[in-house]
């Protein structure tokens, strides 16, 4: 009875120790995550001292840093005027750059972690959950937020032509999430985070890729724009908040260079795809110009000269893609502006896409096959808009098993590594005791062993026979040697 007890003790103990070191092997072989957000996908804090308010409800200091963006408070009636106010950006065309409006300071928390980019609003209110469902599906296969599933946020509103500093701080991210984990890393983004990317990986050495990043997961990647950026220039967009106006939020859109960044790509959209028709003019990719001239917006066509060929007919971005995004969703593909509408009511005909990407932008990942030696994989979810496919199973379910696939080949590298090493250290011992043995075998012939003995006892005698021995002496078992270390133990 108590042998069987202390058996099932024992075995018990056997066991969970090998299951806590296959969840140990495990989430060592997990490859880490970087999330990179897109258009709106960042927190923004700011901190105001400004000379002048637009409205008397408008704070004009406060005493610390609030939230800017996304704060669901500042988007109501009348507020969402201060918030317009202090979202906004001036451009300089001389330094060719953007600032804050006077008196407002502004930054970008949470980067290194995932929390910023889990949830929009820090009071996790529903409707601001972001890339929350992505990170609270891969926890359980081991992750840690913070140290293996990361967040590189950023301030959307520029283009990459003023994200110097953001992306000497991602390519430092990802090589110090590689070098504390040991592990290539997965970058998972969205929307304006893919084109944001790819500029980012075109300025990166080709070696550097191929030691540092595993793969990248796009989710309704905006490759190349989008028709609804000409929208929002238009008519502006209500942010999904139907009791706003969109002509309310479009002075802050059209001071965002990222806007500009994002209009439809004259790669994709060629000079004969109209995009706005009025009744005296159609406006394509070719005549943009005419367009910003017809919404007195000479800034924003300065910024549309900054972005338009950031990714002109861009090589292959050099690393494994897989591009997930929805179909089957209307999406606006050309503004039909009858006499007196234009620019705030367009009749929208819409076309095929995810709700805000077109698909021709979604699918240019496909351009690549063959172009680059890393697989590109490709997959469409029907009926799945911008957003949702950052919370539908499938897609959810495509990332968790992509993450499980990488695991069991890291854990098999792993494996085969150590093997090898366990070779290696076998071979290098089998030589080393061939050495010695050999080394034996040759002291032997000069100096069998048995000599050892006598040595110590007769030493005159055996110098005299041997002080002939012109290999004794040369050999440190000789004899001679022998005394002449007895010699300097005497003097010490």
């Amino acid at each position: 009875m108590r042998e069987g007890v202390v058996l099932f003790f024992f075995s018990f103990l056997l066991s969970s120790l090998l299951c806590s070191e296959a969840k140990n092997s495990r989430e060592k072989a997990i490859p880490p995550v970087i999330l990179i957000p897109g258009d709106g996908g960042s927190q923004i804090e700011a901190k105001l001292d400004k000379p002048a308010v637009i409205h008397y409800i408008c704070s004009k200091k406060t005493e610390g840093w609030f939230d800017l963006w996304l704060n669901m408070e500042l988007l109501v009636p009348y507020v969402i005027d201060c918030w317009v106010d202090n979202m906004k950006l001036v451009y300089d065309n001389e330094t060719r750059t953007t600032s804050n409006a006077p008196g407002v300071t502004t930054r970008v928390p949470g980067f290194g972690n995932s929390t910023t980019v889990e949830w929009l609003d820090p009071s996790h209110r529903s409707p601001t959950g972001y890339f929350k469902d992505v990170v609270n599906a891969i926890i359980p296969l081991g992750y840690e937020r913070g140290v293996t599933v990361k967040g590189a946020p950023f301030d959307f509103r520029r283009a990459p032509n003023e994200q110097s500093e953001y992306f000497r701080d991602l390519r430092r991210l990802i090589e110090e999430t590689y070098q504390t984990s040991g592990r290539k890393v997965i970058l998972i983004l969205h929307s304006m985070g893919a084109p944001m990317l790819h500029y980012f990986l075109n300025q990166q050495e080709q070696h550097w890729k191929d030691k540092h990043i595993e793969t990248v997961v796009s989710l309704a990647g905006a490759w190349g724009g989008s028709i609804k950026a000409v929208k929002v220039y238009t008519a502006g967009d209500n942010l999904g908040i139907y009791v706003i106006s969109p002509v309310k939020v479009r002075a802050e859109q059209r001071s965002a260079p990222s806007l500009a960044f994002l209009l439809p790509s004259s790669d994709i959209w060629g000079p004969d795809d109209v995009l706005v028709q009025t009744p005296t003019m159609n406006y394509t990719t070719s005549n943009f110009k005419d367009l910003f001239s017809a919404l007195n917006l000479p800034d924003a066509y300065e910024m549309y000269l900054d972005t338009k060929d950031l990714l002109k007919s861009p090589p292959a971005p050099g690393v494994e893609v897989h591009c997930l995004h929805g179909e089957g969703v209307p999406t606006v593909e050309k503004l039909v502006y009858a006499s007196g509408k234009f620019p705030d009511s367009p009749k929208v005909v819409n076309g095929g896409g995810d709700g805000t990407v077109n698909v021709k932008s979604a699918r240019r990942c496909l351009d690549w096959v063959g172009k680059q030696k890393q697989k590109v994989y490709h997959k469409i979810y029907q009926n799945v808009d911008h957003m949702q496919v950052l919370r539908d199973p499938n897609v959810i379910s495509y990332v968790v098993e992509l993450v499980q696939n990488i695991t069991k080949k890291n854990m098999r590298l792993s494996l085969k590594k150590t093997q090898n090493l366990a070779r290696l250290e076998k071979k290098v011992d089998d030589k080393a005791n061939k050495r010695v043995l050999k080394t034996k075998q040759a002291n032997n012939i000069i100096m069998p062993n048995r000599w050892f003995d006598v040595v110590y006892a007769k030493k005159e005698e055996y110098m005299e026979q041997q002080s002939n021995s012109e290999a004794n002496n040369l050999h440190p078992n000789s004899i001679q040697a022998l005394l002449d270390e007895d010699q300097r133990m005497v003097g010490l």
